[in-house]
């Protein structure tokens, strides 16, 4: 029997149609499109998510989670649309150029045909284990009719909205086919990681993870097409303009992770290559071995990070020296107030760590609870860096995800002598959300905290957006799961362990964290650090009245000018 959507709704869902909503109702009438994309992009998600949570498990998910199906087919458009809600004011401000706005359109249209892509996926083999079980099944019409529906106005509204930013039917076409190569290649990533990496994640997290990759690498892949086009021809002849302007930490980061990325396959290669031609018939001991494993692994890694990574960053960016190079140059140009927070960090990673290691031991502490402390201490950490020197913590996030994949690759592939000691150090922090495949919490911090930084780059007229993940994890999400965990009665649904009272906790904190931060950074001088929220930027200051104007719209400046006694005109 078909389940009325209405009917299944739980709180989760009703929370993400509702941010989905928020988001919706400030769109201004040029994103239009967008906002109908979103919105059936949202309902097909809704459908499938009922589909896939009342038949019989398809996929080897996390244990004891829900599907979470709608957050992950809509968080990435969302955030793409908000941040294309904020370049449209850029524009009209003229401080941005138009292109950029193009690209995150593009950006928006390519997140959006991952997620579609997932949920076509997940529609079709929900509904073939269904026929196969039931030859005669023929209960879900309206849910097929439905869902084609949303898909074909789907694929129409994109194809206007592209060639409204296309000159000619030729660059429409294109775009339409790296959209849809976006779609597929997400297909496949999902099924190779819920395959290759069972029980370590939801279909949601799933989705969300290779969606963000494909985005990622995708926008690199293109970046380097259009860069190797205007190198091979001459520029003047070449039509293809791709991307903004990149600065040059953004390019590392990018060219540290896409290095990892090759290591990773050219070390498994080298691997199999090695056991086929000389491991096989060798006798010698199993350390002989492993050491000869660890040199293949370092020697590697190494020829990759020194040479091919930064190849590829001199390609894309014309860097005047090495970036290798480069990095000690942006460290040591303010050596005293940078070496000194490495310091600090330093120190509070070794007393913590060194404390909470013991604790875990020892202790009856749930784990949950004590990887919570981690997220307040991300607040001592990054809290400071951000506020005085956000770019180096830019580069420092960068460093510590490479980090975090190196350490996770040598943990997974034992690599001697550092696998087992790894191996052992993490899984005293783990718990029923980690496997033994894989272990995911220290990255969810970490790029919990960095994405919403790296994602305000450039334009941004918003002071509080950089601090979004660092408040919601380590201030909302620790005091969500410590109210919850202790007294938390009512839940949002019947299979999550999500409650009301944790919810109404994190959401509580979060608004009073807000309410501490904003007077300090306008004390501190941060909001006049940063190029684009300059009150100069917008504003008309008018001594003689001590008014200020906005001429076009209210933004959080006026923090700044309310704390000096000014009054406003809109």
């Amino acid at each position: 029997m078909a389940i009325s959507p209405l009917k299944a709704m739980n709180g989760e869902r009703v929370v993400v149609l509702i941010f989905v909503l928020r988001v919706l109702s400030s769109l201004p009438l040029a994103l239009l499109p967008h906002a109908l994309s979103l919105s059936l992009l949202s309902l097909f998600s809704l459908v499938v998510e009922i589909r896939v949570d009342n038949s019989p498990s398809l996929f080897k998910t996390r244990p004891g989670a829900s599907s979470g199906i709608i957050l992950g087919a809509v968080t990435l458009p969302t955030v793409m649309l908000s941040k294309l809600i904020q370049l449209s004011r850029a524009v009209s401000l003229q401080q941005i150029e138009i292109g950029e706005l193009e690209h995150m359109t593009m950006q928006f249209w390519a997140a959006s045909a991952c997620s579609c892509g997932v949920l076509i996926f997940l529609f079709i083999v929900t509904w073939c284990a269904a026929n196969k079980k039931n030859p005669h099944f023929s209960c879900s019409v309206w849910d097929a009719k439905f869902s084609l529906s949303c898909v074909i106005l789907y694929s129409a509204v994109c194809c206007i909205s592209l060639a409204t930013i296309s000159h000619t039917g030729f660059n429409t076409a294109l775009k339409l086919l790296w959209l849809l190569c976006h779609g597929f290649a997400t297909v496949k990533l999902i099924q190779h990681l819920l395959s290759t990496f069972p029980f370590c994640a939801s279909i949601g997290e799933a989705n969300l993870v290779t969606s963000g990759l494909v985005l990622y690498f995708g926008d690199m892949l293109a970046c380097t097409i259009s860069k190797v086009c205007r190198l091979l021809i001459r520029p003047e002849l070449v039509s293809i303009r791709y991307g903004i302007k990149r600065s040059e930490i953004g390019i590392v980061i990018q060219g540290v992770l896409l290095g990892l990325l090759i290591f990773s396959a050219v070390f498994k290669f080298l691997i199999h290559l090695w056991e086929y031609f000389w491991g096989a018939n060798n006798s010698e001991s199993r350390e002989r071995k492993e050491i000869w494993r660890s040199l293949i692994f370092l020697t590697s890694l190494g020829f990759i990070m020194i040479a091919v990574a930064p190849s590829w960053m001199m390609i894309v960016l014309d860097f005047d020296v090495h970036p290798v190079l480069w990095i000690f140059q942006f460290i040591f140009s303010e050596p005293f107030k940078r070496l000194s927070l490495c310091i600090y960090w330093l120190v509070l990673i070794y007393a913590s760590v060194l404390r909470f290691y013991n604790i875990s031991k020892n202790s009856k502490i749930e784990r949950i609870l004590l990887r919570k402390y981690y997220h307040l201490l991300a607040v001592l950490m990054f809290l400071p860096a951000l506020i005085y020197q956000p770019k180096f913590l830019d580069l420092a996030f960068g460093a510590a995800l490479a980090v975090f994949l190196v350490l996770e690759i040598i943990r997974v592939w034992r690599i001697w002598p550092l696998g087992q000691l790894v191996h052992q150090f993490m899984s005293a922090f783990t718990d029923h959300r980690d496997s033994d495949l894989i272990i995911v919490s220290h990255f969810s911090l970490l790029l919990g905290c960095a994405l919403p930084i790296w994602m305000s780059s450039g334009f941004n007229d918003r002071p509080l957006t950089p601090f979004a993940g660092i408040l919601s994890l380590g201030i909302g999400d620790t005091m969500a799961s410590m109210v919850g965990h202790k007294y938390g009665v009512l839940r949002w649904s019947k299979t999550g362990k999500k409650t009301i009272e944790g919810t109404a906790a994190g959401i509580t904190s979060v608004l009073a964290a807000c309410s501490v931060l904003l007077p300090l950074l306008a004390t501190t001088g941060y909001v006049l650090t940063q190029p684009s929220l300059s009150v100069s930027a917008h504003f008309d200051l008018q001594k003689d009245t001590g008014m200020v104007t906005n001429k076009s719209f209210p933004t959080c400046f006026h923090l700044e000018a309310f704390l000096k006694g000014k009054k406003f005109i809109y």
